[in-house]
């Protein structure tokens, strides 16, 4: 299978301490590409220098987290920007909002957000979204703010179908993660079933959320094949068919093609 990892932390210490390891394994199952995403500056940072070291196969994706957006001023801001404009950073995130943890207050989520997105279109790149827990805000934002020129990336998408429809016809795609192979996940199964082929993408979102039936392991970017498996089971098709298809949709937001 041709696989592409859209939403990796290989920057995460779990994973960057094996990472030979784990490039070696993703390889092995297929993998042509992964998007390793950033965080915070720190974060970022070593993902340009990940993108840099593995040209062609990793990519970078910069940006602060809404856990982190307490910390977004002008100098972070700066930073970010100057990283975000290294031609090997494909896309701004990931960003977002998250009332789950509410781990930064809202209104500086909702900043750090906004003043990304404008960061991620006087660059001409795409964005990342992170949305847990605040779909209503999520999409006000981006109703607010387009068009949208290069698009973007609803990443281990959670909402609603409605949802996945409208962020469509704002130009994004629609990513899952292994929750999509959950046993308990029929909501988000039946929405994936009913979405286009070709706005949909799969991820790891790895050292996280690894998918069944390894929940609960340490997830690497190899273990997308199951992602890949379980949304070819859905569709009715070959895990090839989805593979090679994800992958396309991938190049195509990531400026590959």
């Amino acid at each position: 299978m041709e696989l592409f990892d859209t939403h990796a932390h290989l920057n995460d210490e779990k994973l960057h301490k094996d990472l030979p390891g784990v490039l070696a394994r993703a390889k092995e199952a297929g993998l042509t590409a992964i998007a390793t995403v950033g965080y915070d500056w720190k974060s970022s940072l070593m993902s340009v220098r990940l993108a840099e070291k593995h040209p062609g196969f990793i990519h970078a994706v910069c940006g602060v987290h809404p856990h982190d957006a307490s910390t977004w001023d002008k100098q972070t801001a700066e930073k970010i920007y100057n990283l975000a404009a290294e031609p090997c950073v494909r896309a701004v995130g990931e960003i977002g909002l998250d009332y789950y943890h509410d781990l930064s207050p809202r209104e500086a989520q909702k900043k750090a957000f906004s003043e990304q997105i404008s960061m991620a279109r006087e660059l001409d790149k795409p964005i990342v979204i992170h949305d847990r827990d605040a779909h209503a805000d999520i999409l006000a934002v981006l109703k607010r703010e387009r068009p949208f020129a290069r698009g973007g990336i609803l990443h281990c998408f959670s909402g609603s179908y409605e949802m996945a429809a409208e962020c469509m016809k704002l130009g994004f795609f629609i990513s899952f993660a292994g929750p999509l192979t959950y046993e308990n996940a029929r909501s988000l199964q039946e929405i994936c079933r009913r979405l286009p082929l070709d706005r949909l993408l799969i991820e790891t979102d790895c050292p996280y959320l690894a998918p069944h039936p390894q929940r609960g392991t340490l997830n690497e970017p190899a273990k997308v094949a199951l992602v890949a498996q379980k949304l070819a089971l859905l569709k009715g098709l070959e895990a090839e068919e989805t593979a090679a298809a994800t992958s396309a949709n991938a190049r195509s937001v990531f400026g590959l093609e």
